[in-house]
């Protein structure tokens, strides 16, 4: 009955916008190629918004479309349920959000539980509404989560204003412990909001977001931004950053289009600014340079495992196990491992894989 009632929840969230179609946190990549292969993974796919066609917008249909909605996550549900109800003592349950860096991040934890000895169940691929649930229901054991996703979705303390990033994973440590959710050691890793500019122009604009607002100043009407269309519009978004910065500028000097469509069009010569996530690695690909946030405007989104208190009161040592992952990756890492998925075609599980044998913490295959 709880089940049914989580379920309940999150479609409700579904249906009256809270679940966005885009979060901090996650890359603009398509899930490797690989989550198509192995059979010992099942991607459920997100329940991202979409359009739905109707004819003659009928009310039937819409009703229709909810109901298939609902369909996909019972599903979901479903299927996360039987494999906790029939998994050993020894097994964990892995879950991933559906983007590239979680499904590294989630290969990692995969690959060194199991040299552990311990069975290892990969439920990777699914939106963060549903991961989340997920966990609290314990359907799953652990998956890597962000630190202002919690703080900003979940627990909903944005009106408490921005902070450093240890505060914020302090705080959402804090507050998560009533929902039994225990977060594991903070990574260096920070998939926040950003902006990026050509290297080749650096030079002259800055290396700052301050820098930069002193070019537009000195220029007005020079540079042309692209901007997310969600972070356009919100409150707490681009308008809100140009004023904290002093950023003054014209209307025909923003263009809002599609995350993944700036690196394209600054690829291109089209706009000047792209709004990017800070760990894509596409930054690599075009060769991009991201501006520091120097007035800290942008929540801090720190990449951290997230694991069911009843499970790491269990097996303890798993803190242990994936306290490295955290140790050793960081934006500049995480960019490159991206990159190797997204700009080379190359399985996450590989990159994975390759860069824990590169950091001496997998044994090689026998």
């Amino acid at each position: 009955m709880n089940l049914l009632f989580d379920m309940v929840g999150i479609w409700r969230s579904y249906a009256s916008g809270k679940i966005e179609s885009k979060l901090p946190g996650q890359s603009s990549g398509r899930p490797p190629p690989e989550l198509r292969k192995r059979l010992t993974r099942c991607s459920f796919g997100s329940i991202e918004p979409r359009k739905w066609v109707y004819p003659g917008n009928s009310k039937f249909f819409g009703q229709a479309a909810s109901v298939i909605q609902a369909f996909r996550i019972f599903i979901v549900f479903f299927l996360l349920m039987s494999a906790s109800c029939l998994r050993s003592p020894n097994t964990i349950v892995i879950g991933s959000k559906p983007f590239t860096e979680s499904y590294i991040m989630s290969s990692m934890a995969s690959l060194l539980l199991q040299q552990e000895g311990y069975n290892v169940l990969e439920r990777f691929g699914v939106g963060s509404m549903i991961a989340r649930q997920a966990l609290l229901a314990h359907q799953i054991d652990l998956y890597p989560e962000y630190t202002g996703t919690a703080y900003t979705l979940y627990l909903d303390r944005s009106s408490e204003g921005i902070l450093s990033g240890e505060d914020l994973y302090k705080r959402v440590r804090e507050l998560d412990r009533k929902n039994q959710v225990a977060w594991l050691d903070r990574s260096r890793v920070n998939n926040t909001y950003a902006m990026a500019v050509r290297k080749e122009n650096q030079k002259k604009i800055g290396t700052t977001l301050s820098d930069l607002a002193r070019y537009n100043r000195r220029h007005p009407g020079e540079l042309v931004f692209g901007i997310d269309h969600e972070f356009y519009e919100r409150p707490d978004g681009f308008k809100t950053m140009a004023r904290a910065y002093g950023l003054e500028l014209n209307p025909d000097q923003v263009r809002t289009m599609e995350i993944g469509l700036s690196f394209e069009s600054i690829s291109r010569d089209q706009i000047d600014v792209a709004m990017i996530y800070s760990t894509d690695g596409k930054l690599r690909k075009y060769d991009l340079a991201v501006l520091e946030d120097d007035r800290n405007f942008f929540p801090v989104y720190n990449a951290c495992f997230n694991v069911h208190l009843k499970t790491l009161q269990k097996h303890p040592e798993i803190r242990t196990i994936l306290a490295p992952v955290a140790r050793i990756l960081d934006n500049e890492s995480m960019q490159e491992l991206n990159f190797r998925v997204d700009g080379q075609s190359r399985p996450a599980f590989l990159v994975a894989k390759n860069y824990l044998r590169k950091q001496g913490l997998l044994k090689p295959d026998p």
